[in-house]
This record gives C-alpha cells, sequence and structure tokens, in this order.
C-alpha cells in the first residue's frame, strides 16, 4: 500500500507534552521529544506549545533530525467572537506554517466548545450549534479557506470531541453546506470512535474531501467509563481514552486500504493524548510505528 511517497507520517508532540493541560509532560523539553520522534522512526511533526516559533530555529532543529512540520492545530472562534480577530491571529498562523513548508491548516471551532473544561460532562454538556452558528461558522470557514488559498495551502476541518461538530451529522452538514474548493476535512479516527461514529462510513462518505489524516486509537474501557461517570474530555484523557494505533480497539486495516484504494496524498500524523508518566511517548511512538508498518507497509 501507499507506494510512490504520496503519503508521510508524522507524530504529534501532544504524546510527549500537553498544549491544553501543561502539567502533562511539563518536564519533557522540546528538543527530547522531536529527538524521539526521529528516533522512532517518524518523517514529521505537528507543532506544540514548546517549539520554537523563530523560522530558522525551527527550521534548522528539525532539519537536523529529518523532520518536517506537517501542520498545527488553530482554534478559530467564529460563532463567538468578531471575525476580524479571527482573522488576524489566523493570517499570523498562516504564515508562519508556509514559512514552515506545510500545506494545510488544522481548523477547529471552538466556540462554545467544552473540550478544554475539566469539570464538563463530555457527553451530557455538548454544545449545538443554532442555525445563526451554523451561518457564521460556514460563512467564516469560506473566508478562512480564501485566505489560506492566497498561500497556496488548504484548511483543513478538525472534528474533535466536546465541540460542535463532533457527531457523524455534524460531519455531513459541514461538508454539505461548505465548498469544496475552500474547506477540506481533517480525518481523525480517535475521535470518532470516541463518539460513538462509525469511522469506515465517515471515511468513505467524504474521501474527496481529506486531505489530513489523524491517526488515534482508543481504550473502549476508559470511553464506557468517560460516559457512565459522567467525565469530562480532559478527565478522559488523563485517564487514557486515548493510545497509538495498535494498542486499541481500532481495526486500522481497512482505513488503510480505503484510504489506498482512494489514492490519498499528503500526511498521516499519529496523534494520541496521554499522560507520558503513565505512558511513555518514545515507547509508544515506537509501537505506533511498528503497528504502522506491519499494516501499511508505510
Amino acid at each position: 500500500m501507499f507506494e510512490g511517497n504520496q503519503v508521510k507520517l508524522a507524530i504529534a508532540p501532544i504524546g510527549w507534552t500537553n498544549d491544553d493541560m501543561p502539567e502533562l509532560g511539563g518536564e519533557v523539553t522540546f528538543e527530547q521529544c522531536i529527538s524521539e520522534m526521529a528516533l522512532a522512526g517518524f518523517s514529521g511533526s505537528e507543532v506544540g506549545n514548546k517549539y520554537p516559533r523563530d523560522i530558522e530555529v525551527l527550521q534548522k532543529t528539525l532539519s537536523l533530525r529529518g523532520l518536517e512540520i506537517a501542520s498545527a492545530w488553530f482554534s478559530a472562534f467564529l460563532t463567538s467572537i468578531p471575525f476580524e480577530e479571527t482573522t488576524r491571529a489566523f493570517i499570523e498562523h498562516r504564515d508562519f506554517l508556509h514559512a514552515m513548508g506545510a500545506k494545510v491548516i488544522v481548523i477547529s471551532e471552538q466556540g462554545n466548545s467544552i473540550q478544554g473544561q475539566m469539570e464538563t460532562a463530555l457527553f451530557d454538556q455538548k454544545p449545538v450549534f443554532t442555525e445563526a452558528e451554523w451561518k457564521l461558522l460556514i460563512e467564516g470557514l469560506h473566508l478562512l479557506g480564501d485566505l489560506a488559498a492566497e498561500k497556496n495551502m488548504k484548511i483543513v476541518y478538525h472534528h474533535h470531541m466536546g465541540t460542535g461538530v463532533q457527531t457523524s451529522e455534524e460531519i455531513d452538514r459541514l461538508m454539505a453546506e461548505t465548498d469544496p474548493e475552500k474547506v477540506s476535512l481533517l480525518y481523525d479516527t480517535g475521535h470518532l470512535v470516541f463518539s460513538g461514529e462509525n469511522p469506515l462510513h465517515v471515511l468513505n462518505k467524504h474521501m474527496s474531501r481529506i486531505h489530513h489524516v489523524h491517526l488515534k486509537d482508543v481504550r473502549i474501557d476508559v470511553a464506557n467509563k468517560v460516559r457512565e461517570g459522567k467525565w469530562s474530555f480532559l478527565q478522559a484523557v488523563k485517564q487514557g481514552v486515548f493510545t497509538v494505533p495498535g494498542d486499541g480497539i481500532i481495526d486500522f486495516i481497512p482505513v488503510f486500504e480505503a484510504l489506498d484504494t482512494a489514492g490519498y496524498k499528503g500526511w498521516f500524523v499519529v496523534e494520541a493524548e496521554q499522560d507520558p508518566a503513565v505512558a511513555n511517548p518514545f515507547e509508544f511512538a515506537l509501537k505506533a510505528r511498528q503497528y504502522i508498518r506491519k499494516t501499511s507497509g508505510l
């Protein structure tokens, strides 16, 4: 599968040091993180909060280890603050990623999001957009898509637990109401399974829109406890709901086969936020790399 170097393999730093909960991996340095990524056999990374923003410094430290930047997360607030405020932050983010050679910009709408709230029950209080908020979201994403196109880049929307675009139905609506030329989709296996969705259904239905992939596995016993115990998203992460491919319940072979058949081109990013004190990030990076090599040939 995936012959001809059309697919590159990256890993996110969130397994080493967590942006939302800095106490997880607070002692882990940027240099340790990227060195272990390279040693585990990855060729790319997304951007974490410890990464230097000086372009020359970041390029040098990554190139010494044979790493590239695949993308980076951008929090949009299109439904909750004036568009101009989001635009200013987005342009700065876009220009940074463009300078680093990235082709896609990961976007998630954080208006009304509960993903960063430690005590808010994930499944009981999930936000649902109003019609007015859907209109703001769609219009705003089109405008951000235009800004990305100025640099020959794409925005890839990240469906995410605890946000207004989490379920299959919400993803369907987003794809139906946005222009394919302006808005693409980030496909995340872990968030779909955790939400209770069918990841293969979403993959096959929206394959033509998918231009970035997050490979994340799920520990179903923890996921069940999240619902039963009314845990928050952050509590779920701390308790290990996510893990790397090959360590949870997801069978990635059909996912890889579908993407290969469709001729997917771009990055696969292993992204499995865990407590590094419990799940050694280098050990789990190696586990993910070996599993992906075995099941996809990459």
